[in-house]
């Protein structure tokens, strides 16, 4: 039997009892087309996979290698690149349904150059990052039609709101937004309002589908707002240094997102992190080549520094899957 001490550290872990809750309890509370998975979040067509297994077969990609790959793996039933591109020459080619978003007139004529079929209008509604103004939509939702794209609808991501901990400001703020993207949608028409995220998956009930993603692995960010789900994604390291106030593991800041701040570590004060090291204060004293867990902030950029993931129970090594979509 192999365990994670056969394993080279820094290592991705996924805790196979957590990720199999995550699942279930998601399929319970978002089934079938309700929930389209954000892979951004793992980049794993073997996790993709999964939760195909437990009914969500559409998926929200943030790049065009997700497209591929996902498609690749025979996962391209209903695929929407969430985000803009001005070259989607290689989307054309993709055997699968994509759709793209869009929010400009430079960014339709991209779709329908590459032969892209369907988009969707990404629409502003308080985040400040990609979308067109509200009441610019019907415009482009014209111009899209007039060179022959099929527009399925809107989307939008109240992503300034799905982090905020208390949950009365996240349901107002929510929606809040979601009026914007719903005035926009009267213009555009359509079968499709797609929004939302992990933190308001159950809140935002406006959107005909959420495109959540941390779910399924969860990280200390979210772990702050009392969600169902059970954090399953560590980094397993190992003590390299042990000092009178503080030990080192190698595991630093290549190995760890860290735009949400630091990670935590049980039984230990995370007091930094450098390029290739996290410097602790332990609540008991460790030793050199003690393997310790660190718990990331941020799964998304975490997982994209990797190029495998670990399934475990305990210390038992249960799966290896390839990080395959990370990359551009």
């Amino acid at each position: 039997m192999k365990t994670v001490n056969d394993l080279q550290t820094p290592a991705l872990l996924i805790d196979g009892a957590a990720l199999d809750h995550n699942l279930a309890t998601m399929a319970a509370a978002l089934p079938g087309a309700r929930l389209r998975p954000h892979v951004k979040a793992h980049k794993c067509t073997a996790l993709a996979r999964r939760q195909a297994e437990h009914g969500h077969r559409t998926f929200t990609c943030a790049t065009i290698r997700e497209i591929e790959g996902m498609a690749a793996a025979g996962l391209g039933d209903d695929l929407l690149l969430a985000n803009e591109v001005v070259d989607a020459t290689r989307l054309g080619k993709v055997k699968a349904r994509v759709t793209v978003a869009v929010d400009s007139d430079a960014t339709i004529a991209a779709a329908a150059a590459a032969g892209v079929r369907e988009v969707l209008i990404d629409v502003n509604i308080g985040l400040p990052r990609c979308g067109c103004m509200p009441d610019d939509a019907g415009r482009l939702a014209d111009l899209a039609r007039g060179k022959n794209l099929s527009v399925r609808g809107v989307m939008g991501y109240e992503g300034h709101v799905v982090g905020l901990d208390d949950r009365a400001t996240r349901e107002r703020l929510c929606a809040e937004s979601m009026e914007l993207l719903l005035a926009a949608h009267r213009q555009v028409g359509g079968e499709v309002i797609s929004a939302g995220g992990t933190g308001t998956y159950d809140c935002n009930r406006w959107a005909t589908e959420i495109q959540a993603g941390s779910y399924v692995l969860m990280d200390t960010a979210y772990g702050k707002l009392a969600l169902p789900f059970r954090r399953g994604l560590s980094v397993l390291a190992t003590v390299i240094s042990v000092s009178p106030a503080y030990a080192v593991a190698d595991c630093g800041l290549k190995s760890l997102g860290m735009d949400h701040g630091n990670p935590s570590m049980d039984e230990a004060m995370v007091l930094f992190c450098s390029d290739e090291h996290i410097t602790f204060v332990p609540e008991q004293p460790v030793r050199v080549g003690d393997r310790v867990r660190v718990w990331p902030a941020h799964i998304d950029p975490t997982i994209a520094y990797h190029e495998r993931m670990h399934v475990v129970s305990g210390d038992e090594l249960l799966e290896t899957w390839a990080v395959d979509l990370r990359g551009w």
